[in-house]
């Protein structure tokens, strides 16, 4: 991405504020010119008392000089400091502005992206984060740049350039010839830090999926005593930050010296040029022309020497753009959507020779044939791995198959609306996540419109209620605060608030104890009448419930029908059963209910 790739992009998110852009160039414009003050009266001065000397002055006209120089400089500075105070806070106020209308609308769009985006490696979690927000950090600093920065230098340092012409063009010549190569050093610079500074952007991505894993795995750690080892991993990631940072600061600061140079040779090119037309009596130079073109020359250069740090941002903008503009122009990524919306769900699917490889390229499903009847109980059994989850994301959209159909109650599932066909669907994960905020808020979740009475009855059918009124804040608690098998029905309550015709369970009651799970047993019997409902689970009393059971190996159907029929045919279903049956040790339960 260039410069003006980078402004077009920007360009959009500047353009409603186009006031404040506007009072902010006239303000720069009025700033610039108080710049220049300085010099002009220097001048003026210098001539002045240069021209009382050899005469006889009285003070009363020296204190007149200095009287009409004293009102004129310490106005100047007060209006100047008001003009900067404006300038400053309407540049800061347009960048805060574009700062949230960036970060709004990447967040949005990251909203809309498939579930494929967010599973690949590049995209982890951690570097979409550091991704985002250094976009809009070094993003809204552009602008600031720009608008605060840049352009009251740029103005400042071409109005001081027109009053040295204006005075003298040789001087000028002089002046403007040193411009062009303080800029020449200066781009070199930007070019010979670029590609570094890509790769900085990359440790830093790295840097910050690190520490995040670190953070969600704690308790391993800790429990392995590896904290030496995963601060090895950090230690090498600081020390490739740091060796990264190191060669950038010594070609800083080698550019630096090297343009400090050329600015003081054009100094001494300035004093030494005017002292001699003032000496060959020139036309129009005196002596306070000498001190008039050395301040005019600095207001020249000491612009453009705080162009480093502002080319410094724009290289970082540059940079972190490309993968924040990524994001945010990216249209192959959205998820998509199509416009069936029919009055009624039935909850018929059908899956007919489906192939599924995730982004990571691990195929899961291979020639899957499958029927899920509606209004029936369809449970999905096997191993870990064989395919059983990844039916259920391809139903609910998630993702969509490399080869094959899936169509529900006769018509594709690509044509279906997908927030239509989500809003139909109840599922419940085997870890759900507890947004932050209280508990009401997050039963809520299931239905942002409901009535605190429902909010109340959808903990009663989970099973939560009660344990919620023993809390001292009840509804109003924390849900991060409940433990793990509260959570879970937390996220039940969210189903039962929904009250979808189609209802997907992935190990519902995974982590919850056996009085736990009896009762979401009772409370998802009673949700499951009427319903289309598939379950995955490793509990035969989920199981043994169903009307139909599809039995999943290595991502294949290798059985399916009534789970009576099933378990007689043997194989990896009847494996299944009879391997939980051992593990609950049923024989033992059995004779001591007998007992």
């Amino acid at each position: 991405m260039n410069i003006f790739q980078l402004f077009k992009n920007i360009r959009p998110f500047v353009k409603p504020y186009r006031v404040l852009v506007a009072v902010t160039l006239v303000l720069t414009l009025i700033g610039s010119l108080m710049q220049q003050v300085n010099a002009i009266v220097l001048d003026r001065t210098v001539d002045a008392i240069n021209g009382l000397l050899g005469t006889d002055f009285t003070w009363a006209a020296a204190s007149r000089i200095l009287i009409i120089i004293s009102v004129v400089l310490l106005g100047k500075e007060i209006l100047s400091a008001l003009i900067t105070f404006a300038q400053s806070y309407f540049g800061e106020r347009m960048r805060i502005f574009v700062s949230r209308d960036l970060a709004q609308a990447v967040i949005e769009k990251v909203l809309t992206f498939r579930m494929s985006y967010f599973n690949c490696d590049a995209n982890a979690t951690g570097k979409l984060q550091a991704r985002i927000d250094q976009g809009v950090s070094s993003l809204s600093r552009t602008v600031q740049n720009f608008f605060v920065d840049l352009l009251p230098l740029f103005t400042t340092a071409a109005l001081a350039l027109i009053l040295m012409f204006a005075a003298n063009v040789y001087v000028g010549l002089v002046a403007m010839g040193i411009v062009p190569i303080y800029f020449w050093i200066t781009y070199r610079q930007a070019k010979r830090l670029k590609g570094w500074r890509r790769e900085m952007r990359a440790h830093l991505e790295t840097k910050s999926q690190g520490i995040k894993n670190i953070i969600d795995s704690i308790n391993v750690i800790k429990s392995f005593n590896r904290e030496e080892i995963e601060a090895g991993k950090q230690l090498a990631i600081q020390n490739a930050v740091t060796e990264n940072q190191l060669k950038t600061r010594r070609v800083s600061f080698y550019y630096n010296g090297v343009k400090s140079f050329v600015k003081q040779v054009g100094t001494v090119l300035v004093i030494i040029l005017t002292a001699y037309l003032v000496l060959s009596g020139y036309p129009g130079m005196s002596i306070g022309k000498i001190m008039y073109h050395v301040m005019l020359f600095s207001n020249v250069i000491a612009p453009i020497t705080q162009l480093q740090r502002i080319f410094d941002d724009v290289n970082d903008a540059l940079i972190y753009a490309e993968g924040f503009f990524d994001m945010l122009n990216s249209d192959s990524e959205i998820e998509p959507s199509g416009k069936y919306r029919p009055e009624k769900i039935q909850g018929r699917f059908e899956l007919k020779d489906v192939d599924f490889t995730y982004p990571n390229g691990t195929q899961a499903l291979f020639g899957v044939n499958m029927v899920i009847e509606p209004g029936k109980i369809t449970a999905l059994v096997g191993l870990s791995g064989a395919g059983k989850s990844t039916v259920v994301n391809l139903l609910d959209k998630f993702y969509e198959p490399q080869k094959g159909t899936i169509t529900l109650d006769g018509v594709d599932l690509c044509e279906y609306d997908t927030r239509f066909l989500r809003e139909n669907i109840g599922l419940v994960l085997q870890k759900n996540h507890i947004f932050d905020g209280t508990i009401e808020e997050n039963i809520r979740y299931g239905k942002p419109d409901a009535t605190f009475e429902e909010v109340v009855e959808a903990a009663k059918k989970s099973y939560i209620y009660d344990q919620i009124m023993e809390l001292p804040g009840q509804f109003q608690g924390k849900a991060s605060d409940l433990s793990g098998g509260q959570q879970q029905r937390i996220a039940i309550a969210r189903m039962f608030l929904k009250n979808p015709p189609v209802i997907f369970l992935d190990e519902p009651t995974a982590s919850l104890d056996a009085i736990a799970t009896e009762q979401i047993k009772n409370s998802i019997d009673a949700i499951k009448k009427d319903r289309t409902v598939i379950i995955i689970s490793h509990s035969i009393s989920q199981i043994i419930d169903s009307e139909v059971i599809y039995a999943l190996q290595h991502g294949r159907v290798e059985q399916s029908g009534h789970p009576d029929e099933v378990y007689k045919m043997g194989g990896i279903y009847k494996d299944i059963i009879d391997a939980s049956a051992r593990s609950l040790n049923i024989e033992k339960i059995a004779r001591t209910l007998e007992g």
